[in-house]
């Protein structure tokens, strides 16, 4: 994974996506999250507190190598990806939210990510000043994550028409272009994906698994809707692999720790394709559907109507 294709290649590809977030987002995306707090501050909770404390549980569980354990505990702080909102639109969550969410994230990771990263780091490799996020690799994730946002956001502002256009094609070049690095990168270190994706297969498995579960019952839990609660369950259970393997191989330099978000970013998307369908029509006791409600709620307003009218009306009804 340190060929020219890769250390060229997937920050390319990563800056095409994430300026192709930027070309769907607007100041009102961070302004929306006013009108759904406690939705928002649940989901932020579980992704920045909850998520890596589990992860942090997991590492020590699956007796992971060091190396391989600061890679997870990096995927855990990594925000979500614009694939979440892919996966919310399928199975009807708010993705509103999930926009909201994904811009919020990326500005937060700015500063959690590194903090997480050298947590780990200090704890699972005390002592090796060759790796870790110090102030001028920290300023270098800032550039990676929110640059290329920035900028698809300037260019929305100036050119509306031109984003809305721009907004298929840069989806599309930045499938493509990453599918052709990802696919260099496995070839190229065949041998060392293979050694380790047995070990990390299970915990990158369980760890996502797990991170669909939490965002999705812990808002149930609170009396947050079941669409709020699906886009929360999205947002923080898919995590931007891309991102994380960036990070450990062009601003830490470690190919090692980016396998367990290459493992995670090719197992991902079937678990969370059969998370979907698992959520899809269930629901907490106690806490009724949404469109349950909204039947509930309509009757109760048409029986108000007809006892008025009953009231004022010498006869019941006149046709």
């Amino acid at each position: 994974m340190g060929s020219a294709l890769t250390t060229i290649g997937l920050p390319v590809a990563l800056g095409i996506i994430m300026f192709g977030l930027g070309l769907t987002l607007t100041p009102r995306d961070f302004a929306r999250v006013a009108k759904h707090p406690k939705a928002v501050i649940i989901a932020l909770a579980c992704q920045l507190i909850v998520l890596p404390a589990l992860c942090f549980g997991l590492v020590l569980l699956f007796r992971l190598p060091p190396v391989l354990a600061v890679g997870m505990l990096l995927l855990a702080a990594s925000p979500g990806g614009t694939t979440a909102n892919l996966y919310s639109h399928l199975f009807r969550g708010d993705v509103a939210l999930n926009i909201s969410l994904t811009a919020i994230n990326s500005v937060i990771a700015v500063f959690t990510l590194p903090l997480i990263t050298n947590l780990a780091i200090a704890y699972f490799l005390p002592g090796d000043d060759s790796l870790g996020l110090q102030l001028a690799k920290a300023v270098e994730v800032f550039a990676i994550v929110l640059g290329p946002v920035v900028l698809g956001m300037l260019v929305r502002w100036w050119k509306p028409s031109f984003a809305d256009r721009m907004d298929k094609p840069v989806r599309i070049a930045s499938v493509v272009i990453l599918v052709v690095v990802i696919a260099g990168a496995i070839v190229s270190n065949l041998e060392l994906l293979l050694e380790n994706a047995g070990r990390l297969a299970g915990i990158t498995v369980l760890f996502c698994v797990l991170s669909l579960a939490v965002g999705y019952l812990v808002p149930r839990l609170f009396r947050v809707d079941r669409a709020q609660s699906i886009a929360s369950s999205f947002e923080i259970g898919i995590h931007n692999a891309t991102l994380a393997i960036v990070i450990a191989q062009t601003v830490i330099g470690s190919v090692e720790m980016s396998l367990p978000a290459a493992v995670y970013g090719v197992l991902m998307f079937f678990v969370a394709l059969a998370f979907g369908f698992l959520i899809r029509g269930r629901r907490v006791a106690g806490a009724p559907p949404r469109d349950a409600v909204a039947v509930t709620d309509a009757a109760a307003a048409n029986a108000s109507t007809r006892g008025s009218d009953a009231a004022g009306e010498a006869t019941p009804t006149e046709r």
